[in-house]
């Protein structure tokens, strides 16, 4: 989820890659379902894994708060959000919500460190 509504709000300014330490088989459904609630498509998006060379690539790594402790990978912020798999519908929207607002504001601090 904060993959697609980071690129859709950014529209090209900025590009995140969604990554886990665990590979799933497919988007969550109900992720999907949430997404397109707000306009935003993930349903193309693929589970990549968060490794090495994908860290290499990026400014930042932000964990959701799915890999405390993650022995092989620098975590630059931790935004300790509740992994909703598994739950209710309504518990993905709550999480999308609380992704929608910390994505915004990481936004706002990238637009204002190229300034």
């Amino acid at each position: 989820m904060a993959e697609g509504i980071f690129n859709h709000l950014t529209k090209g300014r900025h590009k995140a890659f969604s990554a886990g330490i665990s590979l799933a088989k497919e988007i969550n459904p109900l992720a999907v379902e949430v997404m397109r609630e707000i306009g935003v498509d993930i349903s193309g998006q693929k589970p990549k894994m968060l490794d090495h060379k994908l860290a290499k690539e990026v400014d930042k790594v932000i964990s959701m708060g799915c890999i405390n402790g993650c022995p092989v990978i620098k975590i630059d912020e931790d935004w300790q959000i509740e992994d909703p798999k598994g739950k209710a519908i309504d518990k993905f929207r709550q999480v999308k919500d609380i992704i929608y607002s910390k994505v915004e504001e990481l936004i706002q601090r990238l637009d204002n460190e190229k300034c």
